[in-house]
């Protein structure tokens, strides 16, 4: 099946307000890449037609400064391995501690450390590779906690993308994981990635939101990548589903928007430890039930 490509140059010093306005609009088809060596960055999107393709860009678009469009938009069909070549182009090797998210067309040239673990990614048209702070720093939550606590706990991926972060607990040893998502496409990517990496069967992924997927569930870690305001509205179903003891870990949040998500939270679970960090213009936020 063909995919359209959807590309167009922007202000590179506009690149955190684009971010902005996607996030706020809870926009899924298109994103900003950067190319930070030359300064240079692009609103793109992948499409099953051109005609969603240009939808997509008429009402997003609009909304923009004329004086952050550099080009006039390319709207281009990519074959199957056109499509592959032009998402590899952004998608670089990452690690935390013992663990690697490495592409896997990198397979064939990727040397593992001794004694650390390799998670091995093609996300398609689903979000995860570990390059994006917002999913670092879920991921570098992650491994932290399987160093302090151990993995004998429950998790949960509530948003689950690529299905990066609930296969990195698998691989960190993790025995009951689950991971959903409300796009039915992500988890036919992370079941795919699942088998790529021998854990097929090894996490539960299926489709569901913040209220059905996580419905009579808890679990020691819940782990929740999604846009702050989102998050914002869910507080009950993200901190009920922490067992006790547990932790609650959240991204997806502007830094900028940090102190209301963490005001909503801390006023929902006023006794829970709170810490937050930031990387680049993105934060965290990490809730321990006592």
């Amino acid at each position: 099946m063909a995919i359209h490509e959807f590309k167009i140059e922007v202000a590179s010093d506009a690149v955190s307000v684009i971010e902005e306005l996607l996030a706020e609009r809870e926009e899924q088809r298109l994103m900003v890449l950067e190319d930070k060596p030359s300064g240079r960055a692009w609103v793109t999107g992948y499409f099953d037609s051109q005609d969603a393709a240009v939808a997509a860009w008429r009402e997003f678009g609009g909304l923009l400064d004329a004086k952050w469009i550099m080009t006039e938009p390319d709207l281009r069909e990519l074959a199957d391995a056109d499509w592959k070549d032009s998402y590899k182009a952004h998608f670089k090797a990452s690690s935390f501690g013992p663990l690697h998210w490495v592409p896997v067309w990198e397979r064939e040239t990727f040397r593992l450390p001794s004694g650390e673990k390799v998670l091995w990614l093609d996300p398609g048209l689903a979000f995860g590779t570990g390059n994006h702070e917002t999913t670092r720093l879920v991921a570098e939550r992650l491994v932290t906690f399987a160093a302090r606590n151990g993995i004998a706990g429950r998790v949960i991926d509530a948003g689950c993308g690529s299905g990066i972060l609930a296969l990195s607990a698998a691989l960190l040893g993790f025995a009951q994981v689950a991971g959903f998502d409300n796009d039915a496409e992500a988890i036919r990517v992370s079941e795919e990635n699942a088998v790529l990496n021998g854990l097929a069967g090894r996490v539960e992924f299926f489709v569901g939101d913040l209220v059905t997927g996580l419905e009579g569930r808890q679990a020691e870690l819940v782990l929740a990548n999604i846009q702050a305001d989102v998050l914002g509205r869910f507080t009950g179903e993200l901190l009920g589903a922490v067992a006790p003891g547990g932790q609650l870990v959240l991204s997806g949040i502007l830094e900028r928007e940090l102190a209301e998500v963490r005001a909503a939270f801390v006023a929902a679970a006023p006794n829970w430890h709170v810490e937050a960090r930031v990387m680049g213009e993105w934060s965290d936020l990490l809730l321990a039930r006592r």
